[in-house]
C-alpha cells in the first residue's frame, strides 16, 4: 500500500518516517520528496507498506497525529496524473523549448 504523508516537519528524514511507519508494519520503502533546485524538503513524503491491512491502521492511527512538531495528514496516495503541457509554461509564458 502506498500512503501519501503532508505537512511534514523539514528536517524529517526518510529514516525518521520509516521509523514512524514501521511500528505498524513492515515499510517497504519511505521517501520524503524534496525540491530538485535547493535539495530542501517539500513538506511532504511517501511511504510503500508491505501489507494493506498495516497500512489502513498506520493511516488510522497517525492521521491528525503530532510528529517532530506538527501535525500530519496520512491518507491513501493517489495515482499520479499526467501534466498536459499545451506550450505555455506555469508562469504563464510561452516555453520556446517546447519545439
Amino acid at each position: 500500500m502506498n500512503i501519501y504523508v503532508s505537512n511534514l516537519n523539514f528536517s524529517t528524514t526518510d529514516e525518521s518516517l520509516q521509523e514512524l511507519f514501521s511500528a505498524y508494519g513492515e515499510v517497504t520503502s519511505s521517501k520524503v520528496i524534496t525540491d530538485r533546485d535547493t535539495g530542501r524538503s517539500r513538506g511532504f513524503g511517501f511511504v510503500e507498506m508491505s501489507d494493506d491491512t498495516a497500512g489502513q491502521n498506520a493511516i488510522s492511527e497517525l492521521n491528525e497525529s503530532d510528529f517532530e512538531g506538527k501535525t500530519i495528514s496520512v491518507n491513501v496516495a493517489r495515482p499520479r496524473t499526467e501534466r498536459s503541457n499545451s506550450g505555455y509554461n506555469s508562469r504563464g509564458g510561452y516555453n520556446r523549448n517546447r519545439y
